[in-house]
């Protein structure tokens, strides 16, 4: 990758004081019987309460009030490699949504990255490393735990700095989706749906950011900032976190939340070969 020729983002907020940990979700989304079962699952794997997920991912969990940090701005000495990362992958995000957004007569207004270490506040109630990196509609923020690449890394197997990069621009695509209505919709159709459907619905909204994702990398890739190698490690990426990878059996299909490794791998690869936007419609597919 070509970080270095990116620009970089003064929409991060530095909450990093220790410790670490990691996970793969989104927070804010109504969940169905088989999603509880897979919080279940998951919380096993990580080793945290699962009630600490149920309260972030329903949004119930208490929005602790507390004086922001310093933003990541400018700083003296030598920057932390993987903030600056961060700060290059938001940025380049930050101008081709807006350009984006530009040419279909519309105003993008970027998200703020939190980065953070174990637990921090959200209006999503309180985020938990184990969760992992998440978008909260509430607050319009992206919330990461820096050492959750690590996690990416070592426990689900894809290493490289572009499966970093696919983790967060699938998160600004939920951005994205609260920006144009889409996370609405969801939320209305889920809440007069029975729990199977509500997963469904989940799948496709998740589905969607990787397209999303792979629209931006298509952009990237056109500028010269990724190459071949680089495609393949976000692939890897989206195929470990699919829920059967994660999972590994342990619950049936229809509670799935994210997707399979073939759909994750399949919608990025749809948005970085179209590098089209309207090419993202997974609603709109008979299955997803």
């Amino acid at each position: 990758m070509r970080g270095q020729d990116m620009r970089r983002s003064e929409n991060i907020e530095d909450r990093t004081a220790g410790g670490g940990g990691g996970g793969f979700g989104i927070g804010g989304i109504p969940l169905g019987g088989g999603a509880l079962l897979l919080i279940v699952v998951v919380s096993l794997l990580f080793g945290v309460n699962p009630l600490e997920i149920l309260g972030l991912m329903s949004g119930s969990g208490p929005a602790v009030q507390q004086s922001a940090p310093p933003g990541y701005g400018p700083q003296t000495g030598t920057p932390d490699p993987r903030k600056d990362f961060v700060a290059a992958i938001v940025g380049d995000t930050e101008d081709f949504w807006g350009k984006t957004f530009s040419a279909m007569g519309k105003r993008y207004t970027p998200p703020r990255m939190v980065l953070y270490r174990n637990s921090t506040a959200s209006a999503c109630g309180q985020a938990r490393a184990a969760v992992g990196p998440f978008y909260c509609p509430g607050d319009r923020e992206v919330y990461l735990d820096t050492n959750f690449f690590d996690e990416l890394a070592r426990r689900f197997g894809a290493p490289g700095q572009f499966a970093q990069a696919y983790v967060i621009a699938h998160e600004i695509g939920h951005h994205v989706q609260n920006l144009t209505g889409t996370m609405e919709q969801f939320d209305a159709r889920a809440a007069q749906s029975d729990g199977r459907t509500r997963n469904a619905l989940s799948v496709r909204l998740e589905l969607q950011a990787d397209c999303y994702a792979g629209v931006w990398a298509a952009s990237a890739r056109q500028r010269a900032l990724i190459d071949t190698s680089d495609v393949d490690s976000g692939l890897r990426a989206a195929a470990a976190v699919g829920d059967d990878q994660i999972t590994k059996g342990r619950v049936p299909p229809d509670a799935f939340t994210h997707g399979t490794a073939e759909q994750r791998t399949r919608w990025f690869r749809a948005g970085l070969d179209s590098g089209d936007v309207r090419s993202c419609n997974t609603f709109a597919q008979t299955g997803p």
